[in-house]
């Protein structure tokens, strides 16, 4: 590490110490980062663009999240909500969404601190310096940043800041059904029969799934918890069909797995393979989808399977093929992201799934997560790119360090340490809820 590394490179001048850090999400990590800014001194502003915070992890609420409250609670927010007289949940149970949002997520929200702070229902949409764009580079560092917004309403307003954090998570970017990446041809005549994933098919999607053909494309954890809550929902109301759809030979990430320190992932795929030799689940592997079509009230899927071209027919499609970072809003940003994973460039090889899993992720911090654009930080989920082996206790970790740096804090900054679970996987399905990675 340099010394260039360990200096703030947030401008000193008078205009940037009186504005504020712009945090963008109010989910776990955004909270956590304003959390660690209440303890730092500095003044921010958190944009969620959902109507209530964790908005998010509000729409997958019923999946039960494999890590136990222990690995779920930023510290800095912890001592704060202590001041109030707040207690951690079991420490060795893991909740689910709802139960995050509602013990934690939402307290932490409402704090004095905090919630005057938080403009719920506002968007950002755009995110550049002040009176540049990204080709411009004279004295481009003392510049505020423009943050531009939209409301419900269509209102559209710019706000300048001295740095920004952005949270705002990857679960509103799925990626594509078409297993080259693109947008899938006929996505549009078929929209209205596919759901994002991690569906309530027991709870509050459970009209739209019962008695139906179901086909889940993916081959990770949300896929898996979907398919499990369709098999139950089959045994209580049988009529329906369940179709596992995958691009591999086999779902290696959600393969059983004896050295699982977090038991219930282990747990999670022995269900489902069960469910597979049980005949509850027919698998479609080596499946790689190229169109979407409508066949009267059916919807059919056109793909290339071992070197032939075949056709699936079902009523619904799950889409459980990941997420991806929304990097639009970051047009006149200057990035250094990893051609591959779309993670930061420091990043990306302590995160590359092919090599690592969330517990074999080293501990990192601002030096990582640094961009050419000094002062501009993706912290959380969006951070790791489309990488999946995500988990809170590491974005927890991220916006510590770099909050530290934003106060000029250098030692704290670089002092990154973190224990996780020897684990590949991020949440969890025990009982009838669902899963997520997050």
């Amino acid at each position: 590490m340099t010394l260039l590394d360990l200096t703030p490179r947030v401008s000193a001048s008078d205009r940037l110490s009186t504005l504020p850090v712009a945090v963008i999400g109010a989910g776990p990590v955004g909270l956590a980062a304003a959390a660690n800014l209440v303890e730092r001194g500095i003044d921010f502003v958190v944009f969620e663009a959902g109507d209530e915070v964790a908005a998010s992890v509000r729409a997958w609420g019923h999946t039960r999240l494999f890590s136990p409250w222990k690995h779920l609670v930023d510290p800095a927010s912890r001592r704060l909500l202590a001041d109030r007289g707040w207690e951690l949940p079991d420490p060795d149970r893991a909740p689910t969404g709802t139960e995050l949002v509602e013990k934690y997520v939402a307290p932490l929200a409402e704090l004095d601190e905090i919630a005057p702070r938080v403009r719920r229902g506002v968007e950002v949409i755009g995110v550049s310096r002040e009176g540049m764009d990204r080709t411009r580079t004279r004295a481009r560092a003392a510049a505020p940043f423009v943050v531009r917004t939209r409301t419900a309403g269509g209102e559209v307003q710019d706000f300048a800041a001295r740095a920004v954090i952005d949270a705002s998570g990857t679960y509103l970017s799925p990626n594509p059904l078409s297993s080259s990446g693109l947008d899938l041809l006929g996505m549009a005549d078929i929209g209205d029969a596919v759901t994002a994933a991690l569906p309530d098919v027991l709870g509050r999607d459970r009209a739209q799934f019962a008695g139906r053909h179901t086909t889940v494309v993916g081959a990770g954890h949300s896929a898996a918890n979907t398919l499990l809550g369709l098999v139950e929902l089959a045994r209580q109301e049988p009529g329906a069909e369940v179709t596992w759809l995958i691009r591999n030979g086999q779902a290696v990430r959600v393969s059983s797995s004896v050295d699982d320190e977090l038991a219930d992932r282990a747990q999670l795929g022995n269900r489902v393979d069960q469910a597979v030799a049980d005949g509850l689940i027919t698998v479609l592997d080596g499946v790689e989808i190229i169109r979407g079509r409508r066949a009267g009230t059916a919807v059919e899927l056109v793909a290339h399977r071992r070197g032939e071209v075949v056709t699936h027919t079902t009523d619904l499609v799950v889409n459980a093929t990941g997420f991806r970072p929304n990097l639009e809003i970051l047009r006149e940003i200057r990035l250094e992201l990893d051609e591959i994973v779309e993670a930061p460039k420091r990043l990306a090889p302590l995160i590359d799934p092919n090599v690592h899993s969330c517990g074999t992720v080293e501990p990192h911090g601002f030096r990582e997560l640094t961009h050419p654009e000094q002062g501009f930080f993706i912290v959380g989920m969006k951070s790791y790119g489309r990488a999946p082996t995500f988990l809170l206790a590491t974005g927890y970790e991220q916006v510590r360090s770099v909050t530290a740096w934003l106060a000029g804090d250098a030692a704290a900054a670089a002092q990154v340490e973190l224990v996780l679970p020897a684990t590949g996987v991020c949440s969890t399905d025990v009982g009838d809820g669902g899963g997520c990675c997050s």
